[in-house]
């Protein structure tokens, strides 16, 4: 299997004409000077010569900003840099983020002309009074019009969507998900909202008019919609902001994050959490009260089933007094995994 490899390069705001309330590219991606051929080209170069893999997937991915939203003379120049590599095969494909409203066939066509394979639509949410709330610019027709029309002329279509957003509920986010399910997605990412200095989520927040989630509320709502993604087959590529320098712990060093559910390892509390709700509920299955258990599971799965800093074996043995062994096993499918009786409640009484 090829390991895959993406080289980012950001376009902070270029072409994005609204400014949505949770929005600072320039803090998202940490750089805010308009990007060129020439620093498209130097960080190719740069990437590639840090790949040690010969077999390799690689790919360009442009991020920030609504890439078709940008003047087409620049758009060209950015994507003629990207696709010299392609055509001396040193890059496999690219692929953009965009705003669904930013979608047309005759953009569909430019950029089919410089082989750009997967297209990202930030759609955050799929309720219009939520968009709206948000100044995002457009609607969720808008979300169904551009899916149709990527799906239809054969890219790979991405999805964003955020959780948390202003007066969004739970309830609003699993209609979200629902409703993109429908439009087929390949792949998906998925962000809770961060409050960001210079935004003006930051003023709706010092003024009490917005809370954000807690960590522990968002991965509770994460899980639900990762697991609803899993069971169509469609890939979560991301789950939450990736750290830099401004996107850390609030208060921390140069963070511009000022609340919200930040945390280094957001993903992996997500996936151990479901995890562990799916291993409680198979120790609950058993007719005879377990004392010592034993998981076995793929070598992939097992920091995981584990947990950010052993959580979810304590949690097991402080809540239900269940110790947890947890081995290797290669013979088990990644995402699968078997529990084995060590010891019941009853051989521990005995033995006493």
């Amino acid at each position: 299997m090829k390991k895959e490899y993406i080289i980012p390069i950001f376009v902070p705001h270029l072409g994005c004409p609204n400014s949505c309330t949770f929005c600072n590219q320039k803090t998202i991606s940490g750089q805010s000077k308009q990007v060129t051929a020439k620093d498209v080209r130097d960080t190719i170069e740069y990437y590639l010569s840090n790949f040690k893999d010969n077999n390799k997937y690689v790919e360009v991915a442009f991020f920030g900003g609504s890439f078709t939203g940008i003047e087409e003379e620049i758009q060209e120049e950015l994507l003629q840099a990207a696709f010299e590599y392609v055509k001396q095969k040193k890059v496999n494909s690219i692929r953009i983020s965009t705003r669904p409203d930013y979608i047309n066939r005759k953009i569909l066509k430019r950029l089919k002309k410089y082989k750009v394979k997967t297209i990202e639509l930030g759609v955050q949410s799929t309720n219009n009074y939520i968009l709206s709330r948000c100044q995002r610019g457009h609607t969720f027709e808008d979300v169904k019009r551009a899916s149709k029309l990527i799906r239809r002329k054969r890219f790979v279509l991405g999805h964003q969507m955020m959780v948390g957003l202003p007066e969004s509920t739970k309830l609003d986010e699993i209609n979200t998900t629902k409703s993109l399910i429908k439009l087929k997605p390949k792949i998906v990412r998925i962000y809770p909202v961060l409050v960001i200095k210079g935004t003006k989520l930051e003023e709706e927040y010092k003024n009490n008019e917005y809370i954000p989630l807690t960590v522990n509320q968002a991965v509770e709502r994460c899980k639900e919609i990762v697991a609803m993604f899993n069971k169509k087959n469609i890939k979560v590529i991301r789950l939450g902001l990736q750290n830099t320098n401004t996107i850390d712990e609030p208060g921390h060093n140069e963070s511009e994050v000022v609340a919200g559910p930040y945390h280094p390892a957001f993903r992996q509390l997500v996936e151990s959490s479901m995890w562990y709700d799916s291993i409680l509920e198979h120790i609950k299955q058993f007719n005879t009260k377990v004392k010592v258990v034993e998981v076995k599971a793929n070598p992939l799965n097992v920091n995981n089933i584990i947990g950010h800093k052993k959580e979810n074996i304590k949690k097991l043995n402080e809540l239900y007094d269940v110790d947890v062994n947890v081995t290797s096993d290669e013979s088990i499918r990644p995402g699968e995994f078997k529990v084995n009786i060590l010891k019941t409640y009853e051989e521990c009484i005995k033995v006493k």
